[in-house]
């Protein structure tokens, strides 16, 4: 694909896209790499517009480098901030009591300690979605036991396999110290992360180190 086509494509779909705002993003693209400049009225508006470039056909990976600018009436008391953030994170049944929250000019950086990667993906969600959050910082320590390399590569080569969307004979994983390196390729962008996803989900998985290629 052109990068002038795939510029266009994204430049649509991020139009198309009702919770994105895409008069200030300016797109470019070189050989699938896309990169999103200028600036956004939220930090939600900012990961959508990410997602949305995902889901492009052709797109292999995304430079995000859209900033986050407040309208005043939307900037908040750091302290005011940080409440209303935990008082998001104990409503939220996926988050342990565990994670805290500090916020600085409007940052937010989680701590503390989770079992699962979803709960910080959860935290990490729902922080970023309170109004007047710029940024998140996930700092957020996974307590999980050192799992047995085998039963780990076994358990996510059976997931993958299970997963409709997956081709597993076309990824490796490789698993050290509860550690787990993804290799090989994938058709699409969702697909990338549908085998994350799956390696996260694996008791004991305190890191996925991502080295796959979404090749069209």
């Amino acid at each position: 694909m052109k990068d002038e086509t795939l510029q266009l494509d994204v430049t649509d779909e991020l139009a198309w896209d009702p919770k994105i705002d895409p008069e200030e993003i300016a797109v470019s693209a070189k050989d699938g790499k896309v990169t999103l400049r200028g600036t956004v009225g939220s930090l939600r508006q900012k990961l959508e517009a990410q997602h949305a470039t995902e889901r492009v056909w052709g797109v292999v990976s995304v430079d995000n480098k859209l900033n986050v600018r407040l309208l005043n009436e939307h900037r908040r008391d750091d302290a005011e901030l940080r409440g209303d953030v935990l008082q998001a994170l104990m409503l939220d049944s996926l988050v342990p009591t565990s994670i805290d929250a500090k916020v600085s000019d409007g940052i937010v950086t989680l701590i503390g300690n989770a079992s699962w990667q979803y709960q910080r993906d959860e935290a990490e969600f729902i922080a970023g979605n309170i109004l007047g959050v710029i940024g998140v910082d996930d700092e957020v320590h996974l307590l999980t036991p050192t799992p047995d390399p085998g039963e780990v590569q076994s358990a996510i080569k059976k997931a993958f396999k299970r997963n409709a969307k997956l081709d597993a004979d076309e990824l490796t994983v490789a698993s050290s110290g509860g550690t787990v390196t993804l290799r090989g390729t994938v058709s699409s962008w969702s697909e990338r992360d549908a085998a994350v996803a799956a390696a996260w989900a694996s008791p004991g998985v305190d890191a996925v180190v991502d080295q796959l290629i979404v090749a069209y």
